[in-house]
């Protein structure tokens, strides 16, 4: 039975693999990543890994819209914060 919806966002985060953080911490998997996104976005995301997928991460986006935005745009931020 396939289900009705689901409530996640699940992107390929990749192209934020082998970044540099401010604090100068390698960010190599989205494991790294989803911690790099809860202390510096105070964000959570699940590491794709867990679903077969290592580039992507996976967030749940069953809340209220104006909390998604705001997470949006500390998502934003953080990866912003992010270098070469």
């Amino acid at each position: 039975i396939l289900p009705d919806g689901a409530f996640y966002l699940f992107p390929d985060v990749s192209h934020y693999l082998g970044k540099t953080t401010q604090e100068g911490q390698l960010i190599m998997t989205a494991d790294e990543l989803c911690l790099y996104l809860v202390d510096k976005g105070h964000v959570s995301a699940v590491s794709g890994e867990a679903f077969g997928h290592a580039n992507c991460i996976r967030f749940s986006y069953a809340a209220a819209e104006e909390q998604l935005i705001e997470a949006a745009e500390r998502i934003a931020i953080a990866f912003r914060n992010l270098t070469h």
